[in-house]
């Protein structure tokens, strides 16, 4: 439970901060209101991003000490109030054609408009998280592993990977196919997303590649690699990608902003915690699936994400789906320590 010490005190303020903001505005039915779907909120992120506490443990295991803490300070900070508060309003500001503080404005003061115009760009933010999600999966998918899961599939699609520029392929084709699924009018915006999403994801490769070459021997090479700038911005990338979803499906929910933000924030420190907890426990080792479950999660929400262009997803379909992954996954591992067990007892 230390592990999540802070994040029980830094829930208790920022429930004191919701039920605050609540009764201020409506009295104590607000307070009640805002306290309900606050933790509504933190829960459905928890659920959400599971998956992503796992990839991030596994990013995250070798790290040293220092990052480790630069990720779970300045991470955090920018995790709760850069993705979950600042980037919806920069969305808004840019697609809108609006000012920072018209924008702020219109959260604060007319939630329903802002909520509105934050949606109507769904599919370019959709577009965006999704290609970087889905390359994070593909690339695991054709990487070549030790362990694998599914040995009858992973065993082919990794001759497939043996083409460097495969993930990219696919990632862009999957892009394409779905643009079927817009208006033609929406078309441009979505396809300049999408790629956007694709280069962020290479150019965090690229800026790994570089420091490591950089690196005055192998040892600080992949010292940089296991705890570095790169590693830290992929990371806070691949949170933002999974805090799209959670950030529109918010807006499902409610149209308070500050309520919006205080609930994520919940969720999103319990995942960071969460990932510690995971590395320093070696839950990834003691559950070798894990980490493939959490994978095929991230592929299942990228493809989730893209059809949300068209369909309505509901959150707790995305949410169940992550849940049974690693579910499947955890299962799958204790089916395997049993079988190893049983090797070495005969």
């Amino acid at each position: 439970m230390r592990h999540f010490y802070l994040d029980f005190i830094l829930t208790a303020i920022a429930l004191m901060v919701a039920a605050w903001w609540g009764y201020s505005h409506s009295g104590m039915g607000g307070m009640i209101s805002a306290l309900s779907i606050t933790a509504i909120l933190a829960v459905m992120e928890i659920s959400l991003s599971f998956d992503n506490a796992v990839v991030n443990a596994s990013v995250l295991k070798n790290w040293d000490k220092f990052w480790k803490m630069i990720f779970l300070t300045v991470g955090i900070l920018i995790a709760v109030f850069g993705m979950r508060l600042v980037f919806p309003i920069v969305i808004v500001a840019v697609t809108a054609d609006l000012g920072m503080m018209e924008v702020v404005n219109l959260a604060l003061n007319d939630p329903k408009e802002y909520s509105a115009k934050l949606l109507e760009h769904h599919a370019e933010i959709s577009a965006f998280g999704s290609m970087f999600l889905l390359l994070v999966f593909l690339n695991f998918l054709f990487d070549e592993k030790e362990v694998r899961w599914f040995n009858w599939l992973e065993s082919r699609l990794v001759k497939i990977g043996q083409v460097k520029t495969m993930s990219v392929f696919v990632a862009l084709a999957i892009l394409m196919f779905s643009l079927t699924w817009v208006t033609d009018v929406q078309a441009p915006a979505v396809l300049i997303a999408g790629i956007w999403g694709v280069l962020i994801y290479l150019g965090v490769q690229i800026v790994s590649s570089m420091l490591e070459s950089s690196g005055t021997g192998t040892a600080t090479g992949s010292a940089i690699l296991k705890g570095g700038i790169a590693g830290f911005l992929y990371l806070e990338v691949l949170d933002a990608s999974f805090s799209f979803d959670g950030v529109i499906g918010a807006f499902a929910i409610t149209n308070d902003v500050i309520i919006i933000m205080l609930g994520l924030a919940i969720g999103a420190m319990f995942v960071r915690s969460m990932t510690i907890f995971l590395v320093e426990k070696g839950t990834l080792d003691e559950f070798i699936y894990l980490e493939h479950g959490a994978h095929y999660a991230i592929g299942a929400l990228a493809i989730i994400m893209l059809l949300s262009m068209k369909f309505h997803v509901p959150e707790l379909v995305t949410g169940l789906i992550g849940i049974a992954f690693i579910g499947w996954a955890l299962l799958a591992s204790l089916k395997h320590r049993k079988h190893e067990a049983k090797n070495i007892i005969t």
